[in-house]
């Protein structure tokens, strides 16, 4: 089953919810928004292997703001990291200039995750059990 969680015996713990590429590529763009912001709003941190096109990704932060609530829903955090070009593209891509749109996407409630650091090679975050 490509969705894993995580957590300290019931105890407050932090649930991380993994999606393979395959799973989400069997779900229409609208259900793929609805999967991530249900897990978020349940205060899962979402991780997508293969990320979201800039279509959806749009899409996604448009449903996000419509849902935000001050006293339930503050919204989400989002960063991506791309994989390595070279490694992801065929010869004919490269050679076009066409971009790999495989990357690796993280996605928490807002006010439990904080990135702290991101670059080419590490996301790094800092999440809290609110």
């Amino acid at each position: 089953m490509p969705e894993a969680t995580t957590s300290e015996n019931g105890s407050g713990g932090v649930q991380i919810d993994l999606f393979s590429g395959s799973r989400m590529a069997s779900l229409t763009s609208m259900e793929k928004i609805r999967l991530i912001l249900d897990g978020v709003r349940d205060g899962n941190i979402v991780i997508l292997e293969e990320g979201l096109s800039p279509d959806e990704e749009s899409k996604l932060i448009e449903v996000t703001m419509a849902e935000i609530s001050p006293d339930e829903f503050n919204g989400i955090e989002i960063e991506t990291y791309p994989r390595s070009q070279a490694a992801d593209q065929s010869f004919l891509d490269r050679l076009m200039g066409r971009q790999s749109t495989q990357k690796l996407t993280v996605i928490g409630p807002a006010n439990q995750i904080q990135t702290l650091h991101k670059d080419e090679n590490l996301i790094s975050a800092l999440v809290s059990r609110k």
